[in-house]
Protein backbone atom coordinates (compact mmCIF):
# COMPACT_ATOMS: atom_id res chain seq x y z
CA UNK A 1 0.00 0.00 0.00
CA UNK A 2 2.71 2.57 1.00
CA UNK A 3 5.70 2.92 -1.38
CA UNK A 4 9.17 1.51 0.84
CA UNK A 5 11.09 4.50 1.25
CA UNK A 6 12.60 5.99 4.18
CA UNK A 7 11.27 8.19 5.96
CA UNK A 8 12.99 10.40 8.69
CA UNK A 9 9.55 12.31 9.18
CA UNK A 10 7.82 8.94 10.32
CA UNK A 11 10.39 8.01 12.14
CA UNK A 12 10.73 11.20 14.16
CA UNK A 13 6.99 11.19 14.96
CA UNK A 14 7.31 7.74 16.22
CA UNK A 15 10.34 8.58 18.41
CA UNK A 16 8.59 11.38 20.40
CA UNK A 17 5.70 9.60 20.80
CA UNK A 18 7.09 6.90 22.43
CA UNK A 19 9.60 9.52 24.51
CA UNK A 20 6.52 11.14 25.09
CA UNK A 21 4.13 8.04 26.33
CA UNK A 22 7.80 6.76 28.30
CA UNK A 23 8.37 9.85 30.10
CA UNK A 24 4.73 10.74 31.02
CA UNK A 25 4.03 7.16 32.60
CA UNK A 26 7.43 7.11 34.22
CA UNK A 27 7.44 10.87 35.52
CA UNK A 28 4.15 12.13 35.69
CA UNK A 29 2.40 9.00 36.12
CA UNK A 30 -0.10 9.13 33.40
CA UNK A 31 -2.53 6.09 32.51
CA UNK A 32 -3.04 6.23 28.65
CA UNK A 33 -6.44 3.85 28.65
CA UNK A 34 -7.94 6.61 30.90
CA UNK A 35 -9.88 8.62 28.15
CA UNK A 36 -11.19 12.25 29.48
CA UNK A 37 -10.10 11.52 33.30
CA UNK A 38 -6.60 12.77 32.59
CA UNK A 39 -6.64 14.69 29.38
CA UNK A 40 -2.94 15.79 28.90
CA UNK A 41 -2.19 12.42 27.86
CA UNK A 42 -5.43 12.00 25.57
CA UNK A 43 -4.53 15.08 23.81
CA UNK A 44 -1.02 13.84 23.22
CA UNK A 45 -2.13 10.63 21.93
CA UNK A 46 -5.01 12.14 19.68
CA UNK A 47 -2.33 14.73 18.34
CA UNK A 48 -0.02 11.56 17.31
CA UNK A 49 -2.87 9.74 15.92
CA UNK A 50 -3.44 13.17 13.80
CA UNK A 51 0.37 13.35 13.16
CA UNK A 52 0.77 9.63 11.76
CA UNK A 53 -2.16 10.15 9.82
CA UNK A 54 -0.45 13.18 8.26
CA UNK A 55 2.74 11.18 7.49
CA UNK A 56 0.34 8.51 6.03
CA UNK A 57 -1.68 10.71 3.83
CA UNK A 58 1.69 12.77 2.47
CA UNK A 59 3.63 9.28 1.42
CA UNK A 60 0.49 7.78 -0.23
CA UNK A 61 0.30 11.46 -2.07
CA UNK A 62 3.64 11.53 -3.43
Amino acid sequence: MLPRTDSRLGTLVGLAAVIVAVGGSVLFDWEWGSGLSQPVPFVVGVLAALAAVGVTMRLVRD
